[in-house]
């Protein structure tokens, strides 16, 4: 505004300049109200909110402390050595001696003169034998029937006829592939660089649709295994169907992973994973598990203490609400790390009791409608409906307060998805989806996926009862 315009509404009176004032007082609250907002985004990260490590701005190397006692860091003087173990007699398979050649005081071993006068001194080299794939030809010999004089050919075998890759193969090819994330035209080069193997990015996406195949039946098995639970874990993530958002699904044993790809993170979906599932299920406050009984839910205190990291960097009453709710957390999480050591359940049930007779009243009064309440009152009014489902873990065995075995079960599929793009096709969602449950139930499992695969593999290519994962 220039000085001639102030002036002119300056002499147009007290209603004008009132206006004015009134209208500026308007704008400055809107963009302030923006200014806030932003604010807020530019402090989002992975501490305070579900945004993933790796969208966390970059910072300077953190500066670290001098140690009090003074000391270097590292094992120091004195500290008992973890050495690598040597492996038993039995378990070499070769032994080379080397004998010592002369003295130090000049004199010559002669052979016969090579005797033993105590144990040896023992070192042992592990190495790789050249590998190379063996290269077996069938052939199918034709002969003339001297009955009818037609010419007859010979057939293979089911189990030799599906493919020209192996079952061993096939299983390594789908192992780097999925639980080692190589791409397909590096899957190509290391198999070649490593066993002399013929193989084409094409060949690659076969063997990983055939095993995919081969998987049906183990899958669905899984998600059975996985509804008849009596306690599981459940998340959702993004997914990329051409380039297009979808939602990759996963519910979590701890003997069991079943992943699916869906459209969206609505609730239907959820829904229709869940089925009639008697279950106690940990999960975050996402509204897509709403539906679910509250008694039969359990919160990650895990993302409630990220939100409670948010509101403590807020100022004023956010600000004192976000600091309760971290003391509790802590408190919480502390109780727990302490049941975990003695298995004393009766004093868990003891902390928590208190730990709930502190939060609740605070959160009644952060839910009031007072205008000081405006940033906090939505995630109280949340936590008091949520109320059961925050400390089910007290009273139920197995049941942990954090979502965390989800979260990890899903790391190394929100790391395939970067590195892959997601899929190209409806087809490709489904072999994702089988694939990676098999990966990640193995793990759990502590379990060889590729000894795994090859099992299948060869079960699948003879007909014979498929070995399931659950």
């Amino acid at each position: 505004m220039e000085r001639a315009e102030a002036e002119a509404i300056y002499d147009a009176g007290r209603e004008a300049v009132v206006e004015v004032l009134l209208a500026m007082d308007r704008r400055i609250q809107q963009l302030e109200a923006r200014v806030e907002k932003l604010e807020r985004q530019l402090a989002r990260n992975s501490g305070n909110s579900s945004s993933p490590p790796s969208s966390d701005p970059p910072r300077g190397a953190p500066k670290r402390g001098k140690d009090p006692s003074g000391r270097k860091r590292g094992g120091q003087p004195g500290h008992e050595g973890h050495g690598r173990p040597l492996l038993p007699a039995w378990a070499v398979d070769q032994v080379i001696d080397h004998w010592p050649a002369s003295c130090q005081c000049g004199y010559v071993f002669s052979e016969a003169e090579r005797v033993a006068v105590s144990e040896p001194a023992r070192h042992q080299v592990e190495e790789l034998p050249p590998i190379a794939v063996q290269v077996t030809e069938h052939r199918c010999q034709r002969v003339r029937c001297p009955g009818c004089g037609q010419r007859r050919t010979g057939q293979l075998p089911a189990q030799i006829a599906g493919s020209h890759l192996g079952p061993r193969l096939q299983a390594a090819v789908a192992t780097l592939s999925v639980r080692n994330r190589v791409s397909r035209r590096d899957a190509v080069e290391l198999l070649e660089e490593l066993f002399a193997a013929r193989i084409s990015t094409g060949t690659v996406e076969g063997v990983l649709s055939r095993v995919a195949g081969a998987l049906a039946e183990p899958h669905e098995d899984l998600l059975h295994a996985v509804r008849s639970s009596e306690h599981l874990n459940i998340d959702e993530t993004g997914w990329r169907l051409r380039g297009s958002q979808r939602a990759l699904w996963g519910a979590f044993t701890e003997q069991a992973a079943f992943f699916h790809v869906a459209a969206d993170r609505h609730e239907d979906h959820a829904r229709a994973l869940l089925s009639d599932t008697q279950a106690i299920v940990t999960s975050d406050r996402w509204w897509a598990y709403s539906h679910l009984p509250l008694k039969r839910r359990q919160i990650c205190w895990a993302h409630l203490r990220r939100d409670f990291t948010a509101h403590a960097e807020g100022l004023a009453t956010e600000k004192q609400f976000g600091k309760l709710g971290l003391e509790i957390s802590e408190q919480l999480f502390w109780a727990w790390e302490v049941f975990q050591h003695t298995q004393d359940r009766r004093e868990l049930k003891r902390q928590i009791g208190l730990l709930r007779r502190q939060l609740k009243p605070a959160l009644r009064r952060y839910a009031g409608k007072s205008p000081r309440n405006k940033y906090c009152r939505g995630m109280a009014r949340n936590l008091l409906k949520l109320w059961p489902a925050l400390w089910t873990f007290a009273t139920v065995p197995d049941v942990e307060p954090t979502n965390n075995h989800a979260e990890r079960a899903l790391r190394g599929a929100v790391i395939y998805r970067k590195l892959s793009l997601g899929s190209q096709s409806e087809e490709g969602e489904q072999r994702v989806a089988r694939l990676l449950s098999a990966s990640i139930t193995c793990r759990l499992q502590h379990r060889s996926l590729h000894a795994y695969l090859v099992d299948l593999l060869t079960a699948h290519a003879r007909g014979d009862p498929l070995p399931l994962l659950s």
